[in-house]
């Protein structure tokens, strides 16, 4: 029976807002913003609802589908408020997750401290057994050897186990024996297998993954259950989906047994919404910028698609330094991410210094403009002073925003120190937040072998259209997009995702005496692997698309370069078709080949989607070419540091080709955008505002 509810809801919680996107039919929405609450973040999930259905009139009864993502993951990784997490390992391995890499992250600082491993060495517990590389077994697993832990998980309160035996990426039937004994001696504790969770190659990374995972597993299981309790009891009895880091959807089940995969869940949100919008434009490359009130994050957009990654890292002691967090291995979507929002705090270092983030105000107590209690000087402060915000439409007028107060730690916090008034204070803030974002930018193009320069910037969060027009300048960027809903963008991407799952194997396979029958067994095992989640989430038959990879490098080299195959790969003279692929991207990567050098396969990767939900265009009526300004008030042009009147436009009084010039303010609820001195924005039939330098109009 085909169900005809039409409404779907798309939650984003953030640090400091939760978003809400309520699509009551295609094309048609009703959004807002709400602080988040931290302490029972499916609070404001709640409230935010009820009151998005008592805007529209829609009945709980009619929404068929809820997508979310969340930090809260994430959040327990960096602020270490995870479940008290044993690990259980190959005995002789157990200091493995403590070793890491073997090497100093920062060579040059004396006082470098390593991060404390998410399990302690009291906690890192050995058992008796042995596989080889290969899979085969060395030695058996000695049952007794996991029962005699029984004892000491119980008295140590373990709530939850992570277990990461030796090669089990191969043969994971000890892992699953363990956990088996695990579960039938102790019914409540939660288990995570490695082979289940990160089924690849390289210790240290699987212990890290899979530690993280039982880390936030009893949390994250805890508020999703929480949540779906609170949503039938309003009446929603949808299928709750959720958004994981690679783009994709999956459901609830999956995302309580596996909540690592959602650590970057909000902004692959807003990259699916970035490259749905270069698709639909022709946008051959493009710069996703999503700034919201705690951090920033971009990502590369080429061909209508996010650049992706099989790694990250978190929770880092050193912003930018990599070997510094705690690596996890699951498909994300590659991305800069750093402390730069809204809410990031500015400060004046020992060196005299305007200093920006990453401590965030968050939204307890917010920055000082809310009232809530914030006294210290923010981005958001700082935007208000300088004219970026208008008053009236902030929040949709559920915050009301007090000027004199940002004045206030502005003039206290930043100017009392470096001689400023409020005014230069405001504009040093966000000046060195801008750069910040800019730099940021440089570098992971730099690290992707990319030019920023001639990109389009697609800018959405509640606070990027505030900066891209800026930033935008400093990167030699002509054309910004601001999309429709452009405030609680990562929240319309969400309703742009498919339901989608990566299966992974670790299979060395040389090229140059090429198992096609192995690869063909590998292959077909992540297939009905992945089939088998993805038709969990897909409430019909319908096609699924399937996307192949695999990683590769000349022997003897220690990392590797992600090659895309074909479906049809294995059909025909093989080998010769993988070396032209692998060659091409080594050479694009490096500028060149290493000849006569023989060339393996590692890992492999196969990732089902089911169909992309379609996205309706924006109403086409036409408007005025020059719509009437609200009012004027006062905006700091920064790249001439000069005050200059600017016109307030509503953006709901901005139809399809309406133009304004520079300086302006375009106002909506949940953002404000900025159109500089030499930027002219216009709006498109899909409802995108478009910024364009003078260069780039003609």
């Amino acid at each position: 029976m085909t169900d005809s509810r039409q409404a779907r809801l798309a939650v984003d919680i953030g640090g400091t807002f939760t978003d809400i996107v309520l699509e009551i039919a295609p094309g048609q929405h009703v959004s807002g913003k709400y602080l988040t609450t931290h302490a029972a973040p499916e609070r404001a999930v709640l409230e935010g609802t009820r009151d998005l259905l008592a805007r529209s009139g829609v009945s709980p009864a009619d929404i068929r589908l809820v997508v979310h993502g969340t930090t809260l993951a994430t959040n327990a990784l960096i602020e270490r408020k995870g479940a008290r997490t044993a690990l259980l390992t190959t005995a002789g391995f157990r200091d493995s997750l403590e070793m890491a890499y073997e090497h100093r992250f920062e060579v040059s600082d004396l006082y470098m401290v390593r991060p404390e491993p998410l399990v302690p060495r009291n906690l890192r517990l050995e058992v008796d057994e042995r596989l080889a590389a290969d899979g085969s077994v060395l030695r058996h697993l000695d049952e007794e050897s996991v029962r005699a832990l029984v004892p000491v998980l119980e008295r140590e309160t373990v709530e939850s186990v992570a277990v990461c035996l030796l090669h089990s990426y191969a043969n994971g039937e000890h892992e699953t024996r363990v956990g088996a004994i695990l579960r039938d001696a102790l019914p409540g504790l939660n288990v995570t297998l490695s082979h289940e969770i990160c089924p690849e190659i390289r210790e240290f990374e699987r212990g890290s993954t899979v530690c993280a995972n039982a880390y936030v597993q009893p949390i994250m299981e805890s508020y999703l259950r929480r949540l779906d309790v609170g949503l039938k009891d309003a009446g929603i009895d949808a299928q709750v989906m959720l958004m994981m880091s690679s783009g994709g959807l999956t459901s609830l089940e999956i995302a309580c047994a596996q909540p690592i995969k959602l650590v970057e869940s909000g902004p692959a949100g807003g990259a699916v919404l970035a490259a749905d919008i270069a698709r639909k434009l022709d946008l051959p490359e493009a710069l996703a910028f999503d700034m919201g009130g705690t951090t920033a994050k971009l990502v590369l957009i080429d061909g209508g698609m996010p650049h992706q990654s099989r790694s990250l890292e978190v929770a880092r002691a050193y912003r930018f330094l990599r070997g510094s967090g705690m690596p996890l291995r699951v498909p994300v979507i590659d991305l800069v991410e750093i402390g730069a929002g809204g809410g990031s705090i500015g400060a004046v270092d020992a060196l005299g210094r305007v200093q920006v983030g990453p401590e965030s105000a968050g939204s307890e107590p917010g920055p000082a403009c809310y009232g809530r209690g914030g006294t210290k000087p923010t981005v958001t402060d700082a935007d208000l002073v300088m004219g970026k915000i208008d008053p009236e439409t902030f929040a949709g007028g559920m915050i009301s925003l007090d000027i004199g107060a940002s004045c206030a730690a502005l003039q206290c916090h930043i100017g009392a120190s470096a001689q400023m008034d409020a005014r230069t204070s405001a504009i040093a803030i966000v000046e060195v937040v801008d750069e910040n974002m800019a730099n940021a930018a440089r570098v992971h193009a730099t690290d992707n072998g990319a030019e920023l320069e001639g990109r389009t910037m697609i800018a959405f969060g509640g606070a990027a259209p505030m900066h891209a027009a800026r930033i935008a300048q400093k990167l030699g960027i002509d054309t910004v997009i601001v999309p429709r809903g452009a405030g609680v963008g990562s929240a319309h991407g969400f309703l742009l995702a498919p339901v989608s799952y990566e299966a992974v194997r670790t299979r060395l396979i040389s090229l140059s005496a090429f198992d096609v029958e192995l690869a063909r067994s590998v292959l077909g095992e992540m297939r009905k692997e992945a089939e088998s989640f993805v038709r969990l989430g897909v409430t019909t038959a319908a096609a699924l698309e399937e996307r192949i990879s695999v990683y590769m490098r000349y022997r003897g080299q220690g990392h590797e370069v992600q090659v895309y195959l074909a479906a049809d790969v294995l059909d025909r003279d093989p080998e010769t078709r993988i070396r032209e692929l692998f060659e091409m991207e080594y050479r694009r990567h490096f500028g060149r080949i290493i000849p006569k050098m023989e060339i393996e396969c590692l890992t492999w990767t196969l990732t089902l989607a089911a169909p992309t939900p379609e996205a309706a265009a924006a109403d086409s009526a036409t408007a005025s070419p020059a719509p009437a300004p609200r009012r004027t008030q006062t905006l700091v042009d920064l790249a001439s540091m000069q005050d200059n009147p600017a016109n307030i436009y509503h953006r709901t009084d901005l139809g399809c080709g309406a133009s304004v010039a520079g300086p302006a303010i375009i106002a909506e609820a949940e953002t404000n955008t900025m159109v500089p001195v030499g930027f002219t924005a216009c709006t498109d039939t899909y409802g995108n505002l478009i910024l364009k330098t003078g260069k780039a109009a003609a």
